[in-house]
């Protein structure tokens, strides 16, 4: 067993604020239930994906080596129906959406996986972990069909309902335990027993076995894969609150179970909480939700990884949605459609703000940087206050997030730097003829754009360049208001003219023409310059 880390995360398995102690020295394995790949993801699975990335990037900061695995079910009974309505093979849809999950969660900034594995790739070990079950008495199989379905016998696990906490005297017969289709089978032992095993009817997608041909069921899935890829008694698994019970739960029965007396599956539970629309959690099966791509269409990808990260992982978040006609004014959420109607996401658009902030402040310290003369020497007295700001963010970042990723925390200790990082280059701006002022200026410019960049990238934030946000973000903003890039440049062009010309009455009518469009112009000695700000109505 490995020393105590520094991180300490509430474990949902005992109820309090603990912790993280790694089996062994130097590595973290870390567990997170991925998703059935029937659709496409919406903003909760982007949630879901954000919050062990986090986590990633901060134990790799801290020098740990993670071995992270994330699965994707690509058997499913979902799977199987929407293939069925589409007329298409099961495993090729599922493969399909799966690409378009790994492609989003990409976007939001999330690093990929040590291990990735598939359902259909680890059907071996699946079947192996039933076997083992069934000789160490905790399962069992009952004619179903042409074969066999086999049950988990959920009275034998002494330690049943030790993660959520539900007692099975409390629980109604089948309450939560059994498979997403929540039918009740008659061929069980008892009530409570979940699938490991079901057997498919003739003609249906289904893979051999010792029982006949069938289906995995969800809960057996994990289990042998979190086996295979991380080992029994692995670090942290990760999950929205949703899976606490009954799938981890049956995590933890089915893999204690297969190895009696060797302690805990995974020691340390980690819980995410929802997103909700209008104080009900998203979700698809009540049509409230909103894909990544829906998001991604209006908002940077940056901005709902922002959105994300101001709200602890543990509560919920609320995502506002608004209508509004081709005029800007709301129209209630139940009204009927209307022609020329938007969907916009407040939240995302106030995230999406503080997102240019930070990279307005980064570009601006680069520049001051860039300008640091030969010989320029720091510790400006004047900038001492400016200093401690500076070289403090970085560990107060660490420090907020080794408090159960205390994200909002971190957050605003990014703000503070990014605006002492403005406020510096205000100052060396206004001293620029003081040499010796403006050389120590741009040496803490220099260490400030080095502390931005580190105390971003831990949350995945800032990961492209000033230049390469600005330039994905104007293009993205020109087309949801139908503008051309070269329209805007050639009304630049024909301001400078103007005003090079001193026709001022001709430039102050081309600003207000951009001005209208939503264009902001930015006049200096060496030209003008523009930005398209968010459209928020």
């Amino acid at each position: 067993m490995a020393h105590p880390l520094p991180l300490r995360l509430y474990n949902s398995l005992t109820r309090r604020l603990e912790a993280v102690v790694p089996q062994r020295a130097g590595e973290v394995r870390m567990y997170c239930c991925g998703p059935t790949t029937y659709d496409v993801s919406h903003v909760g699975h982007g949630r879901s994906a954000v919050l062990p990335d986090l986590l990633v990037r901060h134990l790799r900061a801290h020098g740990l080596n993670v071995v992270y695995a994330r699965n994707i079910t690509d058997v499913d009974d979902k799977i199987v129906h929407r293939a069925r309505e589409r007329s298409e093979e099961p495993l090729a849809l599922s493969a399909r959406f799966a690409l378009a999950y790994q492609h989003d969660v990409a976007r939001l900034g999330c690093v990929p996986p040590t291990h990735e594995p598939r359902v259909s790739e680890c059907l071996p070990e699946i079947i192996s972990m039933i076997e083992r079950l069934i000789t160490n008495g905790a399962a069992y199989a009952v004619p179903a069909g042409a074969g066999h379905d086999v049950w988990y016998a959920v009275r034998q696990f002494a330690g049943y309902g030790k993660l959520s906490g539900r007692n099975l005297d409390d629980l109604q017969a089948g309450e939560g335990l059994e498979e997403r289709g929540k039918v009740v089978h008659h061929d069980k032992r008892d009530p409570f027993d979940f699938a490991l095993w079901k057997s498919a009817p003739d003609g249906e997608w289904a893979f051999d076995s010792p029982w006949g041909r069938g289906r995995p069921g969800w809960h057996i899935e994990c289990s042998a894969m979190t086996e295979k890829f991380l080992g029994f008694g692995f670090d942290l698994h990760f999950g929205g609150m949703d899976l606490l019970f009954p799938h981890h739960e049956n995590e933890i029965a089915q893999s204690e179970a297969c190895h009696p007396g060797e302690g805990d599956f995974c020691r340390h539970w980690v819980h995410g909480g929802f997103i909700t629309v209008d104080r009900e959690k998203m979700a698809k099966s009540l049509g409230n939700f909103f894909t990544l791509a829906d998001c991604f269409a209006r908002n940077d990808p940056e901005a709902l990884r922002y959105f994300y990260l101001s709200a602890h992982y543990r509560g919920p978040i609320e995502f506002d949605v608004q209508r509004v006609d081709a005029q800007g004014h709301v129209i209630p959420l139940d009204a009927p459609r209307q022609d020329g109607e938007r969907t916009i996401f407040p939240g995302l658009d106030e995230a999406e703000e503080r997102v240019d902030y930070l990279y307005s402040a980064l570009e601006r310290l680069d520049g001051l940087a860039a300008q640091a003369p030969d010989g320029a020497e720091g510790g400006i007295k004047e900038l001492a206050k400016l200093a401690q700001t500076v070289r403090s963010a970085r560990a107060r970042v660490t420090s907020a997030l080794d408090e159960d990723l205390n994200t909002s925390a971190a957050i605003a200790v990014v703000g503070e730097l990014a605006k002492a990082g403005n406020d510096l280059v205000d100052l060396a701006v206004k001293r620029r003829k003081d040499a010796r002022f403006f050389g120590g200026a741009a040496l803490l410019a220099r260490e400030a754009a080095d502390a931005l960049r580190s105390s971003t990238d831990v949350l995945g934030l800032l990961q492209v360049t000033p230049v390469a946000y600005q330039t994905r973000c104007q293009d993205r903003r020109l087309r949801l208001r139908g503008l051309e890039r070269e329209a805007i440049d050639s009304r630049i062009a024909a301001r400078v003219e103007a005003r090079t010309a001193r026709d001022f009455a001709r430039s102050d009518s081309l600003r207000q023409e951009l001005t209208a469009l939503g264009v902001e112009v930015f006049d200096s000695p060496t030209g003008s310059t523009w930005r398209i700000g968010q459209r928020t109505s």
